[in-house]
């Protein structure tokens, strides 16, 4: 099916499907074992056939259910690997394609709203997808001043069924819940949800996208490709070439895996500040890493490593799709980078106390300090050491050790809240980690967190006083 089904029935019934499916294939299982095959094929074979589903349905529902599945993709590396082997194909699918619109569908949307004329708009044009996402897909065309472009078209009905899709599966949400150990699917699908009208403006995405376009304009780092031109339902963008990181995630060098992912990290930490916008949407498929010219990744990787950043030069990072952003005027709240700090320097009550007065405990929940301090201090390990190499392998026992019941980290999990203003950093930040961890990439991530987090490093005037305050007692 290549158009977008729009009817609620309809998309009702292929969601509904899903945990059917599940069921189905659950007793199909158990007849194979009766028939004498084993519990290991068996369970391959399983896992094979739902991944293969879970691809199909939400691809070609796109909507919100493509939407849910490109943000589990992230996660994918907390899944045990014999689970997370077959699902890691399927969803990684979904970051880079789908079930295309038909050809007059995507040329009806830009008559109407480019005008009839809209062909003159361009040199060339290919009606051939370039990439298909959750919302809209990408076409690539040459615009008239000779500049190549991506264009952008919104599917009819998006908005529609983006709210159908995500309501049916937060009816799901306890059946889906498995995929992800140790994360609660239902606040996810409801941030979602809430994010909606924001992802269906162009015009926000656009402006979101000139101001990191416009402050990433002269970095060496970092690349944001321009806006052209911005219409209801079309976004035309400067095209950029690139390896996509789902490609390098598969086949990538480890010096594009450590490059990639020390990049990834700056620019998570360095936009807010530089912007005041969160990039909320780091899925592989919103990003490239681009080569340099040969001459200029010599003098890159040479600078670098005269600076003793440990990256290696010659490639940058490409980012796309600023429809997702959260809005955070002073950059990243100086919370986290105090937290951080004070939990690094393992000063128990101080973090208590902060986390406390920030709603992260509630005032009716008692906390035993170093209890909250045992349980942050595997989850910041990264930011500990000069480098730290991120796997599947850390991943999978962090979300083991949340998601395990009998475990201490589990019952104080539990009573810990996570307030409205701090869930789309939350998400942002563990989607990126996830990230890094199917990178595999070796990162210095606190060299990001020094340079980019408010409060992670005290300033020269606050360590005075905190020496004072020392002196004093």
């Amino acid at each position: 099916m290549s158009d977008l089904p729009r009817k609620a029935v309809t998309r009702t019934a292929k969601l509904a499907a899903l945990p059917l499916g599940f069921a189905g294939r659950a007793t199909w299982g158990l007849g194979k074992r009766i028939g004498g095959k084993s519990a290991e094929l068996v369970g391959r074979e399983l896992q094979q056939r739902t991944a293969e589903q879970l691809f199909k349905v939400l691809g070609e529902l796109k909507g919100g259910a493509m939407k849910f599945g490109q943000a589990m993709s992230v996660f994918e590396s907390a899944l045990p690997e014999e689970v997370a082997g077959p699902y890691r194909a399927a969803l990684t699918k979904l970051q880079e394609a789908a079930p295309p619109m038909p050809t007059r569908t995507v040329h009806s949307v830009l008559a109407e709203r480019l005008g009839e004329d809209w062909h003159d708009l361009f040199l060339e044009f290919e009606d051939k997808p370039a990439a298909a996402a959750s919302i809209g897909q990408v076409h690539r065309a040459v615009w008239h001043d000779g500049r190549e472009v991506a264009v952008k078209v919104q599917y009819p009905g998006a908005g529609e069924a983006l709210l159908s899709d995500l309501n049916q599966l937060s009816r799901f949400a306890r059946l889906l819940g498995p995929l992800i150990p140790g994360m609660d699917i239902k606040p996810l699908i409801a941030e979602l949800r809430d994010r909606v009208s924001e992802e269906l403006d162009y015009a926000l995405e656009a402006q979101a996208q000139r101001a990191h376009a416009e402050e990433f304009a002269d970095d060496p780092d970092v690349l944001v490709p321009a806006v052209v031109h911005q219409c209801e339902q079309v976004l035309v963008t400067e095209w950029i070439d690139g390896i996509p990181l789902s490609e390098v995630i598969t086949d990538g060098t480890q010096e594009q895996r450590d490059r990639a992912g020390q990049l990834l990290a700056r620019f998570l930490f360095s936009g807010p500040s530089r912007t005041g916008l969160l990039h909320a949407d780091p899925h592989p498929g919103n990003f490239r890493l681009l080569p340099d010219d040969p001459a200029d990744a010599k003098v890159a990787a040479d600078a670098e490593d005269a600076e003793g950043s440990g990256g290696k030069g010659g490639w940058r990072l490409g980012v796309l799709d600023f429809g997702t952003v959260d809005r955070l005027p002073g950059g990243l709240p100086p919370t986290i980078g105090d937290s951080l700090r004070m939990t690094l320097d393992g000063d128990a009550e101080a973090v208590y106390d902060l986390l406390r007065e920030e709603g992260f405990v509630k005032e009716s929940i008692e906390l035993d300090p170093d209890a909250v301090l045992d349980y942050l201090l595997p989850i910041i390990e990264p930011a500990q050491a000069d480098e730290f190499t991120f796997t599947r392998g850390w991943m999978r026992s962090q979300a083991a050790r949340i998601a395990d019941p009998r475990s201490p980290a589990h019952q104080l999990g539990k009573q810990l809240n996570l307030p409205p203003a701090y869930l789309l950093i939350h998400r942002v930040t563990l989607s990126t980690i996830g990230v890094l961890c199917q990178l595999g990439a070796t990162v210095r991530l606190r060299d990001e967190l020094e340079e980019w987090l408010p409060g992670f490093v005290l300033a020269e005037d606050e360590t005075l006083t905190e020496e004072d305050s020392a002196a004093g007692a």
